[in-house]
């Protein structure tokens, strides 16, 4: 594939505005025989088909709540279309109206705002192109960090650089500089001394199964913290200990985080980028990424006073009496 992958922000204030950087980006993908896909919402794809017309039928519309439902699986998806159409000799092209608008989660923003960096590397070599129209009307926040992660801004039909952008590699650490809040008071804590895990496997079903976590999820769990803790086993330094809790403020979650007084070296991926065929990433074992897959928040921490692994998952909404009820015990 000949031509670069592009990474492209659409600020706008209005429908105007969509429509004269959407329009244009959409149709030139067309004329080209790429494979154009238009992820927006219901509302912004009746329009653009209206617009598109006749053209309409050469481009593939998703819904965006659908499409942006997890930041790595959206990640490695997009990664995998952007690598099978170059493979058919064609370029992916794809208009991404993410929903900021339903983000309520700060963890959940700051997870899609390091994934719209790090696609930057991922998709090097792909020869896709990505346009992500941003609202005027959404938070300044948002706003801002799509500058930082954007190579390149629209205006009108022009793409022109974006001085704002930041190395990928740079905004990530910046996701992670802040610490960690400190587990509840009373939480629980299984130091892990010995490679047999059944126990470990056993103490995360019983705990996990007291909580309204689906089962489904739990087979997950059980996955994503079998690597971390095999990963601490062979590469980190006792003690190890595992700590488990439930959030119940905003949206409820069960955290697993675990903990040892090793610590990663420089220029470690953390898992955030996808494999890629017959390619190994800098610092990437696929587990790492398979645990980010697995979770819904993956947080890592590592310095002098060793590393932190804190996975989240979260719950169906239930009272709040149920949930965490009988779980920490001192």
């Amino acid at each position: 594939m000949s031509e670069p992958f592009t990474h492209r922000l659409l600020p706008y204030d209005g429908v105007d505005e969509f429509l004269a950087g959407a329009l244009p980006f959409l149709r030139d993908g067309v004329d080209q025989g790429d494979r154009v896909l238009a992820v927006t919402g219901v509302g912004r794809e009746e329009l653009l088909r209206e617009e598109l017309g006749l053209a309409a039928a050469g481009v593939e519309f998703a819904d965006a709540a659908t499409w942006y439902g997890h930041p790595s699986r959206t990640l490695a998806d997009c990664l995998s279309d952007a690598d099978n159409t170059a493979w058919q000799g064609r370029r992916l092209r794809v208009l991404g109206d993410p929903v900021w608008a339903e983000r309520r989660q700060p963890l959940e923003v700051v997870e899609w705002q390091r994934i719209e960096a790090i696609l930057n590397v991922a998709f090097r070599g792909t020869g896709a192109t990505i346009l992500c129209p941003y609202a005027g009307s959404l938070p300044a926040g948002v706003v801002a960090a799509a500058r930082r992660t954007h190579p390149e801004t629209v205006r009108d039909t022009r793409a022109v650089p974006n001085p704002g952008y930041i190395d990928p590699w740079a905004y990530s650490a910046e996701c992670d500089r802040e610490p960690l809040p400190e587990p509840p008071a009373g939480t629980d804590r299984l130091r892990i001394d010995r490679p047999d895990l059944y126990w470990l496997r056993a103490y995360v079903s019983d705990y996990a199964r007291r909580t309204p976590l689906p089962e489904e999820d739990l087979q997950r769990l059980l996955v994503a913290v079998t690597e971390i803790v095999t990963n601490s086993l062979r590469h980190g330094a006792p003690p190890i200990a595992l700590r488990m809790w439930t959030e119940t403020s905003g949206e409820p979650a069960l955290v697993c985080e675990v903990t040892d007084e090793g610590r990663w070296p420089s220029g470690s991926a953390f898992g955030l980028v996808p494999p890629r065929p017959g390619a190994t990433g800098p610092g990437g074992r696929f587990g790492l990424w398979a645990v980010r897959l697995l979770c819904s928040i993956v947080q890592i921490r590592t310095g002098d006073r060793g590393t932190t692994v804190r996975l989240r998952l979260g719950l169906p909404a239930v009272p709040a009496a149920r949930v965490g009820a009988g779980i920490n015990r001192a």
